[in-house]
């Protein structure tokens, strides 16, 4: 009983993953799982981004996708809205797991160009106070949630404290988001890399259950990216480059107009892949229901 049991979880949750893939679908298109991911684009090895600006040597742990092989998962896979997608330059997936399964999880990578961040005040920073002024920001934020019908996202606290390698100008982070009156808690993993002109922003799109998957896999991926010459941060021209009005500590919280709405949209997007999963949950057991209401009740029995 048990294994026929641990079998129809299994075929259930594929039947989900096919109908949250095929529900993107043009009409009349079959896609299984195999088709769709074939259709990513994955690569290995060493990639580029933004025409030369930085490099990425992917661990064996990693898969890449580029700007639109990020796109069609964030948005016709995980249902994300089409702005989630805008300034993507590429995603960084799991190997051993696919992105469409319930472990699956991925890096959002995309680019801040506010400038060079000074970061002198990196060793003075007041982590509780800073999650303080946080969760403040959060709560206006989620009035303009209520008014848009959204539910409010509160910031739980830290999932991993702020840490900041002063020699190699990276910095990551972790917050425990809840969203409206959802029992399970959302991850919100960031990793920066500090340039010449702005900074790398990478995002992992998790749940909170997978925080040590991600943790793991930190020190992997901040060995992986780097600016490359001429972008990096020790390039950075005093008066002639760019200088953001921020320093590390401004970047966590957010610091301006811009970053909240970019948070904004990725808390939506997570939102929304569980949507996605949920309304394909309705569909799959409607259509078990059709299917036996078909069958004549000894049939059915």
């Amino acid at each position: 009983m048990r294994a026929r049991a641990a079998i129809g979880v299994g075929l259930m949750w594929s039947a989900l993953t096919l109908v949250a893939v095929s529900a993107q679908e043009p009409k009349g298109v079959a896609t299984t799982q195999e088709e769709f991911e074939a259709k990513l684009g994955y690569q290995t090895g060493t990639v580029h981004l933004s025409g030369g600006m930085a490099t990425i040597t992917l661990p064996e742990e990693f898969r890449f996708l580029d700007v639109e092989g990020a796109k069609r998962l964030l948005v016709d896979a995980w249902g994300n809205p089409e702005r989630s997608a805008e300034g993507v330059l590429g995603m960084m997936v799991p190997a051993d797991v696919s992105p469409l399964e319930p472990g699956g999880w991925g890096i959002v990578i995309t680019y801040d160009n506010d400038g060079f961040v000074n970061d002198d005040d990196a060793a003075r920073m007041d982590f509780d106070k800073l999650l303080g002024e946080m969760q403040a920001g959060a709560r206006e934020v989620n009035e303009e949630r209520e008014k848009e019908g959204q539910p409010a996202v509160d910031l739980v606290g830290w999932a991993e404290p702020p840490h900041y390698d002063a020699e190699a100008h990276k910095l990551y982070w972790a917050k425990e988001l809840a969203f409206g009156d959802s029992p399970t808690h959302t991850l919100n993993y960031n990793i920066r890399i500090l340039g010449r002109r702005g900074v790398l922003v990478l995002n992992a799109v998790s749940g909170i259950d997978q925080l040590e998957d991600i943790r793991s896999q930190t020190q992997n991926v901040l060995a992986a990216v780097s600016f490359n010459e001429g972008h990096r941060y020790t390039d950075y021209l005093p008066g002639k480059d760019k200088a953001a009005t921020y320093g590390v500590a401004g970047l966590i919280a957010g610091a301006t107009v811009a970053k909240a709405g970019f948070f904004k949209a990725i808390w939506i997007g997570l939102l929304a892949f569980k949507k996605v999963l949920a309304g394909a949950a309705v569909a799959f057991f409607a259509m078990l229901k059709r299917v036996f209401s078909r069958k004549e009740p000894a049939e059915a029995a």
